[in-house]
């Protein structure tokens, strides 16, 4: 088993393009870390230089307590799952899984054993004479699974291994490789931009974004107390509000102005990093489930027009527009409201976010 560190690494492409430009990382040995963020933030270029497949300009990059930089891949003790399966069509399944047994020139019957212990924990022993094309989408990836498991590597690293898959799919394959990490015990890095993905996975979450990482925290952690506007909007779909604010202070007590009203801040925020932002417009940020939509005439914080209601099965997601200012809120199914009406909004005061305007950096929680 294995844990991996960055130090100070920096991938440069020809013509002075730098993708990653000071990564400093430490993934645990047995730890299942994702990295996330937008396309082109840097994510699969990371997993590529832990996988040797891409070139370390500078820094170091150890897999335990060797320093990897110039060791082939194949030297490496990882295993990479890919988003297109890359499986052997002329091969049958047991043929694909044994593949890089048959390399190292494994015995028979260890191969086969190894084979079939890992078809029997993915459900493929069925499957073993089929060649790939008879295989659905989520029986490919298992396949590929599969082939990674058995070489019992120290790492593995897993590049959007469910984009291809439909959503029914993808929600019972993380569900296999979350298990399967609990199963096998080893180092798991996974690379996604679905943050649906992230928050169901991961032990930790890593966000880039332009190949610097934004924050690097647990799930929970990301999601309660994000670090700046980015990581904010990132994580939680529907992505949080954010809405200008003006915080006011009389008495020692703290408020915000946001489209007309004055909100009372939580009491538990810091006082002392609200101070310097008192009478100045900042950024306030809510979750749509952290908002309560009641019909018209109710009392609330603030009152706005429905101007799209999606309705989801059990909830309905409701677009307002308050004074210009755009609103999303995830109601209950049986709200009576439609799109046109008037509704009253309660903001849950203990789930406001501040940002400063400016740095985008988070003020208070």
């Amino acid at each position: 088993m294995a844990s991996i560190t960055f130090k100070h690494v920096e991938k440069t492409y020809p013509g002075n393009v730098t993708v990653v430009p000071d990564l400093n990382l430490e993934i645990q040995d047995k730890e299942f870390v994702i990295l996330v963020g937008p396309s082109g933030c840097g994510k699969s270029t990371t997993l590529r230089m832990i996988a040797g497949l891409e070139d370390i300009t500078s820094g170091e990059l150890y897999i335990g307590d060797r320093v990897v930089n110039d060791v082939a891949p194949k030297d490496r003790d990882i295993a990479m799952v890919f988003q297109n399966y890359a499986l052997y069509p002329h091969m049958t399944v047991y043929k694909n899984i044994a593949f890089g047994l048959n390399l190292k020139k494994l015995p028979k019957d260890e191969i086969d054993k190894r084979v079939h212990e890992a078809a029997k924990a993915l459900d493929l022993e069925h499957l073993l004479n089929r060649k790939p094309k008879a295989l659905s989408g989520g029986q490919r990836q298992r396949v590929a699974l599969g082939r990674a498991m058995v070489r019992n590597p120290a790492v593995f690293l897993l590049d959007e291994p469910l984009s291809n898959l439909d959503a029914k799919l993808r929600t019972a394959m993380r569900s296999e490789i979350s298990r399967l990490h609990k199963r096998l015990q080893t180092t798991f890095v996974y690379v996604t931009h679905d943050q649906t993905e992230a928050m169901t996975m991961g032990d930790r979450i890593v966000v880039m974004k332009d190949g610097i990482i934004q924050q690097n925290d647990t799930p929970q952690n990301l999601y309660d107390f994000p670090c700046n506007l980015f990581v904010a909007g990132f994580i939680g779909s529907p992505q949080m509000n954010f809405l200008d604010a003006v915080i006011t202070e009389q008495g020692g007590t703290y408020c915000v102005q946001i489209c007309g009203s004055t909100i009372p801040l939580s009491a538990r925020m810091d006082k002392a990093a609200l101070a310097p932002y008192a009478g100045k417009t900042v950024v306030l940020g809510i979750r749509p489930e952290d908002i309560d939509a009641a019909p018209a005439g109710a009392k609330g914080h603030l009152d706005a027009k429905i101007e799209i209601a999606e309705l989801m099965g059990a909830e309905i997601n409701l677009h307002l527009d308050c004074q210009g200012s755009k609103l999303v809120v995830r109601a209950a199914s049986t709200f009576p409201g439609r799109e046109g009406d008037m509704a009253a909004l309660t903001l849950d005061t203990e789930k406001i976010h501040l940002f400063d305007k400016e740095t985008e950096r988070a003020i208070a929680h």
